[in-house]
Order: structure tokens, then C-alpha cells, then sequence
């Protein structure tokens, strides 16, 4: 994980603030950030926000053999995965030692502590155990991923729901969700993680610290305890020496942050719960909020048609009356008529031209003629045979332009022109 440095600047206002007991979100010294879960369609998918940070829990499972050693227990496996959507500080393709350090915390969070009965995912002793793996994915990161991650994988498991099996002799079967209703886990209690930044040494005391926070602290204290105030592990990083009243006033701070976060589960799961019984809308498209631009669905506002003819009724009468324009058409040619400012169409110019053109007798002679004359004048001159070749475009209506060479100088393009000039003005007179 390679993270942009702070600039000196950065460091000193950061820990200006903190000696002042000031935050940058506005928070007090002890303020959690504030906690949304929600749901998916499927049985064991939830999305945890720890304020900005937010983390994608998914369970599933598997039958398979068990260990050898444990013959009679089920398999439970963790994952937590960061990507550069998250941050782009993060490297994909390879384990740092933030995703390393993370992945063995929620291991001893969780599996150590004997939070799920493993011994009731056996099936058959020796033979076929379920295997149940909580793949948690980062989607933003603001700090605090520990926190995020733990409350998000305990919540999947939590919502998570196996099939239900039954074995007669040798044959196991395994029945779907529309044959039989899923099984939910035994959990025995909720561990979750509590994390302390400390600064100057231990001098000043912070929970839940976010991104910019992180980076200027001296060391972090993780305490995982569930709501009866047990700790399953505590967790000291940054090599900073911490004293006995330290270990025990965050303690105390984790058993009370830890009860509001339970209770808070706890609804969540139980309006879940009421919700899919019910049979309503659940999953992530209904906790989207209603005035956003990606929401789903929006409140009907009434509308009051009961006076709509008195209001237009009286718009029209304040208006001022339009304006009477009167239109004088100008007749061109008989049968035509045009109305306002305008130029006269030159369409029916180059159809002319073009049967003039078809015809071919005047401009034969024409060319002729030209041809002659330059003879005359160029009689004992030497003419090179590769004379340059001028390129003359006829536009036409309705047709694709046609090109024409003309093997002339300078004076006989001013001799042509002229006398085109000379017929469209005596057409003009005639009409």
C-alpha cells in the first residue's frame, strides 16, 4: 500500500486540531461515526457504512469433508479483500501487510473466539461438514476498515441462512428453499472491534479515527468484545507503550460502543426479518433514499386542478393583446409567390445552362475559337506537351459534381467568364 505522504502543513493542522479536542467531521473525542446496514435479496449479503467507509459482506456455503483432526466441526473461513476501487493507494494482485494484518484480526475475532457452534455444521462425523466462508469486500475507504469489517461479517452471518439437510443411512439430501425453509447459524454471541488511535505518545485518545487521522497517529489499540463485556482479543500496533489505566479506560469506552452497535444489529436483522414475512420490498434498491437521483421509486405529490380555467382565465386577460402583422407576398414569376425578406431562387439558372450544355453547338464553337486564337498568338513559341491542366467543379442540382479539364492559360479563363456573366444577365432581363 503505497499512500501519498502528508505535507508538513497537513501534520501540523491535524495535530493542532487533536490537541484541541477538535475533529474534522465535527465529532467529539469518544463519537462513533454514524452506522447504515442494509441488506440484499439473498440471505447473507449486507452493506455496512461506518460513516464514509463502507464494506460488502457475502456468505456462503459448502459441503465438503472435514478436517482430519476435527472431525465433527465445520469449516469457517474469512476474506477480506481491498481493491483499487476502495483507494487507489491500494495494489492489486498482491497481499500487503495492512490486508495480512486484518485478515489474522478477524480471524481471531471471530473464529477464535467461538462466536458460531461449529460443531453444528456437521452433517455426517468424518464424512461431510459445511463449510461457511464470509468473502468481505472494501468499497471505499475512510478509515477505521477493521471496525467496518467486523460488524459487516458478523451481520452476514447473522442474516445468513443454510439449507436444510437430512441423511438416511448412507444418502444425504439436500433440500432447496422453495422445499424446505433455511437454517439459520447458531451464534453464541456478537464479537466486534473497537479501534483507538493514539497521539504524542499516548498523550491524546481518539475512537474511530478516519483516513486522515491514520496517517499522523502514534499507535492503535483494537479491542473485539461482544455485548456482555467479554474481550475475544485486544490488539496493540505502532510500537508505542501503553499504561494499565489506558488499556482499562478504552475498555470501558469499547463496552459501551460495543452495546449500541449490538442493539443496533439487532433492529436491523428484526426489520429484515418483518419485512420479508410481510412480504414487502427489500434489498439494496429499497434503501436507497427516495430524493436522490438513483432512487427507485418517489412520493406522489397531489396537485389542486379545482381552479385551473379562473387562473388561465385571468393570465389571459392581464396579457397584453398580440401584435397584428401583416404579411405582403411579392410575386417573382406568375405562379410563384414568396413572403418576408428573401433572394431569388438560381436552381432554374443552372438547368438552363445544363441544356445549353447538352446541346454543345455554341460552346464547341466557342472553344474553338479560343483554341485558335492561341495557336495564333503562340506561333513560334515552343509549347511543352506537359502544360498544367486547371480543374473546373460544375455543381449541379440533384447530381454528383462533374469535373471537366481545359487545357487553357489565364486569358481564356477571363474570356469564358465574361461571357457566361454577359447570358445570365441578359436571361435576368428577359424574365
Amino acid at each position: 500500500m503505497k499512500e501519498t505522504p502528508l505535507s508538513n502543513c497537513e501534520r501540523r493542522f491535524l495535530l493542532r486540531a487533536i490537541e484541541e479536542k477538535k475533529r474534522l467531521d465535527g465529532r467529539q473525542t469518544y463519537d462513533y461515526r454514524n452506522i447504515k446496514i442494509s441488506f440484499g435479496t439473498d440471505y447473507g449479503c449486507c452493506i455496512v457504512e461506518l460513516g464514509k467507509t463502507r464494506v460488502l459482506g457475502q456468505v456462503s456455503c459448502e459441503l465438503v469433508s472435514p478436517k482430519p483432526n476435527r472431525a465433527t466441526e465445520g469449516i469457517l473461513f474469512f476474506n477480506l479483500e481491498l481493491s483499487q476501487m476502495a483507494a487507489p493507494a491500494f495494489e492489486p494482485g498482491r497481499q500487503s501487510d495492512l490486508l495480512v494484518k486484518l485478515n489474522r484480526l478477524l480471524e481471531r475475532c471471530l473464529r477464535n473466539s467461538k462466536c458460531i457452534d461449529t460443531e453444528s455444521l456437521c452433517v455426517v462425523a468424518g464424512e461431510k461438514v459445511w463449510q461457511i466462508r464470509v468473502d468481505l469486500h472494501l468499497l471505499n475507504h475512510d478509515g477505521n476498515i477493521i471496525d467496518a469489517a467486523s460488524i459487516a461479517a458478523i451481520v452476514a452471518l447473522c442474516h445468513f441462512r443454510r439449507p436444510d439437510v437430512s441423511v438416511q443411512g448412507d444418502e444425504i439430501t439436500l433440500y432447496t428453499l422453495e422445499e424446505r425453509d433455511p437454517v439459520p447459524l447458531s451464534i453464541h454471541h456478537m464479537p466486534i472491534c473497537v479501534s483507538f488511535a493514539f497521539f504524542q505518545q499516548g498523550t491524546y485518545l481518539l475512537v474511530d479515527p478516519n483516513e486522515r487521522e491514520e496517517r499522523v497517529m502514534d499507535g492503535l489499540l483494537v479491542i473485539a468484545m461482544n455485548k456482555h463485556r467479554e474481550i475475544c482479543t485486544i490488539q496493540s500496533s505502532g510500537g508505542i507503550m501503553l499504561l494499565q489505566d489506558q488499556v482499562l479506560r478504552c475498555s470501558k469506552i469499547a463496552g459501551v460502543k460495543v452495546a449500541e452497535i449490538t442493539e443496533l444489529i439487532q433492529k436491523a436483522l428484526e426489520n429484515d426479518k418483518r419485512v420479508r414475512k410481510e412480504g414487502g420490498k427489500f434489498g439494496f434498491a429499497e434503501s436507497i433514499a427516495n430524493q436522490r437521483i438513483t432512487a427507485f421509486k418517489m412520493e406522489k405529490a397531489p396537485v389542486d386542478t379545482s381552479d385551473v380555467e379562473e387562473k388561465a382565465e385571468e393570465i389571459i386577460a392581464e396579457a397584453d393583446p398580440p401584435s397584428e402583422a401583416v404579411s405582403k407576398p411579392v410575386l417573382w414569376t406568375p405562379g410563384t409567390a414568396q413572403i418576408g425578406e428573401g433572394i431569388e431562387s438560381s436552381w432554374g439558372d443552372l438547368e438552363e445552362e445544363e441544356e445549353e450544355e447538352e446541346g454543345g453547338s455554341d460552346d464547341v464553337t466557342i472553344l474553338d475559337g479560343v483554341k485558335m486564337e492561341t495557336e495564333e498568338q503562340n506561333v513560334g513559341n515552343h509549347i511543352s506537351d506537359d502544360s498544367e491542366e486547371d480543374e473546373i467543379i460544375i455543381l449541379e442540382p440533384g447530381e454528383n459534381p462533374k469535373k471537366t479539364r481545359i487545357q487553357a492559360d489565364a486569358k481564356e479563363e477571363k474570356v469564358s467568364s465574361k461571357k457566361a456573366i454577359r447570358r445570365k444577365k441578359k436571361k435576368s432581363a428577359a424574365n
